[in-house]
């Protein structure tokens, strides 16, 4: 679904990407983690074109999108969960819902509003809601729902699950778990690493721009108090 490859990316005169390489397959949920400042999002954005790549490869569903519009990028079926969440304020859930909504994939078991309503009932109690005044983690799954509406064969979640209530946060969990029991792939960005540990195939961990440690869950047992090095503040 995604190959990165020795990515370069930067803002100005500033390069923050040195050297990014890692790989989302088919139905993987895969992690990329690192502590603050390190380069995690705007890996994301260099990903989605946002920000242009000074170097490397990214390679989404075997075309080449190095350089591409984001708007290219997502109409090749990549669903943008951002950090900060960027719901549009003044529309309502459900506005926010089929604002985006599209089927490009033409995939079969497309996401609809009710099926985002059952994943995520909240949204169907709040359907007539403002955005702007939902609570931070009801602002978090309504960004979810809104990517999932894309129906996107790749999702990315940005500090999934950052700044919410440990409520909120499992519930979060538990949409993402079920997610990827369905074949949704899915690349995430979280510091939480007893929860990444069970839920995701395989991690990576960026430094100073550079991924300098990767591995699945056997590995990350393995070198655990070493990750835990390079996640921790």
């Amino acid at each position: 679904m995604l190959s990165v490859q020795g990515l370069q990316s930067g803002y100005g005169h500033s390069q923050v990407l040195f050297d990014i390489s890692l790989e989302v397959g088919q139905g993987e949920c895969v992690t990329l983690m690192g502590r603050n400042g390190m380069g995690k999002t705007t890996s994301i954005k260099t990903i989605m074109g946002l920000v242009g790549a000074r170097g490397g490869r990214v390679i989404i569903g075997g075309r080449e999108t190095t350089g591409q519009t984001p708007e290219r990028v997502a109409r090749l079926g990549v669903g943008l969960v951002p950090e900060g969440r960027q719901v549009f304020p003044t529309l309502t859930v459900r506005e926010n819902l089929i604002a985006t909504a599209a089927n490009r994939q033409k995939r079969g078991d497309s996401w609809t509003l009710e099926r985002i309503y059952e994943l995520f009932p909240r949204m169907r109690e709040r359907a007539e809601q403002a955005a702007g005044t939902l609570s931070g983690g009801e602002q978090q799954m309504l960004a979810i729902g809104r990517a999932l509406m894309t129906n996107p064969w790749l999702l990315i979640l940005d500090e999934a699950t950052e700044g919410l209530a440990p409520v909120i946060r499992a519930e979060i969990w538990d949409v993402i778990g079920k997610l990827r029991a369905n074949g949704q792939s899915i690349l995430l960005i979280d510091k939480n690493l007893a929860v990444l540990k069970r839920l995701a195939d395989r991690h990576y961990i960026i430094e100073k721009g550079r991924t300098v440690w990767s591995g699945g869950g056997d590995d990350l047992d393995r070198d655990y108090e070493k990750v835990q090095g390079y996640v921790g503040v």
